[in-house]
């Protein structure tokens, strides 16, 4: 079977992404959040050191089908521009190791719950006293303290706390969780920020900082607008489908053959929709002269776009909206938008070589001085860079590399 990837381009060139040059984040994560934020430090320009467990390594190394030529694709999504090593460092020989590599980092990212980070003495504390301008980062569902610190969670479980699932889907619906791994990807990127502006101020103070990241947190403030609209008003927001429930025109409509999304979010965009349809004069029904208007008759509103939207097909409305200067797009399939040819254009997907066969990526869609970040080396092996590592940097010789290779401890 041809592979979707084929038609996409290599990887960008250029110098983008070296922002973070010199920096070294020990990464102990596994899973989503902590590797998706490292991989942001890393397309940067940070120099990401990868720790996994001996033996099988981060969990998405197993999360498949589908895997590509036997890797899993959730692991090849995460994990680029970082070098691999496997450390036991529940073993007091592996935490010695781990201690050295801790002391010529500059941050050091975990997602254990506090009682294990202290259990196996990678908490703050404990680094801290190794380096004391350490950049600590820790990313759990819950935080560092409360009642729930110790709570083990995933991004499903997240999402449940949040609210996101409450009011995701149709009126009718049960709840849905959103359909990408969204408490991780948040909290991933709230990590990363909070990361470099950690560096930034040391830069000033020399000090360092312990980072605390909630998953839950980071996928509650999601729900800001959401959640400001209750505190303010007392109306509990419900489920609405692919619609607003303050904007009174924002929502997917069908056409004759597909459907499309139409954005009318204030008063100039709703003169010129009514332009564009043919009807300027509907648009200046008085009952219609506020969106407070609007919203209070939405279904009669909603109804009438429903009608004259059906009369034609989904491309001819998107370009005579495009034209009018109409929010409006498509809903796309993860496959149409994948072989998004203005994306690739941009160089936000590509291909790159690893070990012989091609792997795709998903690029960080940010240009930097006007170039996208181009990847310095794909997805590693696990332990790949094991040995390189513990010798030039940790400073243990051939012979101790070996008795911590003969007690599988790497």
């Amino acid at each position: 079977m041809k592979l979707p990837m084929g038609s996409l381009p290599p990887a960008p060139a250029g110098t983008g992404g070296r922002l973070l040059d010199g920096i070294r984040v020990l990464d102990l994560t596994t899973s989503i959040a902590g590797p998706y934020a490292t991989l942001l430090l890393s397309d940067l320009g940070a120099d990401v050191i990868k720790v996994e467990r001996p033996g099988t390594g981060d969990d998405t190394r197993a999360w498949g089908p589908p895997f590509l030529a036997g890797h899993s694709l959730w692991y090849l999504g995460v994990n680029r521009n970082k070098q691999s090593i496997t450390l036991d460092y529940s073993t007091p020989e592996g935490l010695a190791a781990l201690h050295k590599l801790v002391r010529h980092c500059d941050a050091v990212v975990v997602n254990l719950v506090p009682r294990v980070q202290r259990k196996l003495k990678v908490d703050y504390e404990t680094l801290s006293a190794l380096r004391p301008d350490i950049i600590f980062c820790s990313i759990t569902g819950f935080g560092l303290e409360g009642e729930r610190a110790d709570k083990p969670s995933y991004d499903l479980i997240a999402e449940g706390y949040s609210g996101i699932m409450d009011i995701t889907g149709e009126a009718d619906s049960p709840p849905q969780k959103v359909g990408a791994p969204a408490a991780d990807m948040l909290s991933g990127m709230d990590a990363a920020m909070a990361i470099i502006a950690a560096l930034f101020q040391r830069q000033r103070s020399g000090m360092g900082h312990s980072i605390d990241i909630s998953m839950v947190e980071s996928m509650t403030r999601f729900l800001t607008p959401r959640i400001m609209t209750y505190l303010g008003s007392g109306e509990v927001p419900r489920r609405t489908g692919a619609k607003d429930s303050v904007i009174a025109v924002y929502q997917s409509f069908e056409t004759a053959d597909l459907p499309l999304t139409l954005g009318l979010g204030n008063d100039r965009i709703w003169q010129r929709f009514w332009d564009a349809v043919g009807h300027p004069d509907y648009a200046q029904d008085p009952r219609f002269s506020s969106n407070a208007k609007r919203h209070a008759l939405r279904p009669e509103i909603v109804a009438r776009i429903q009608e004259l939207l059906l009369e034609k097909n989904r491309n001819e409305w998107l370009r005579l909206f495009e034209a009018k200067g109409i929010p409006c797009g498509p809903i796309n399939r993860i496959d149409e938008i994948a072989a998004d040819q203005e994306l690739a254009r941009r160089g936000f997907f590509y291909q790159m070589e690893m070990g012989g066969i091609q792997v795709p990526q998903v690029g960080l869609g940010i240009a930097i001085d006007g170039h996208p970040a181009s990847p310095r080396s794909a997805p590693p092996a696990l332990g790949a860079d094991t040995t390189t590592v513990l010798r030039d940097l940790a400073g243990l010789d051939d012979e101790q590399i070996n008795t911590l290779r003969n007690k599988s401890i790497i």
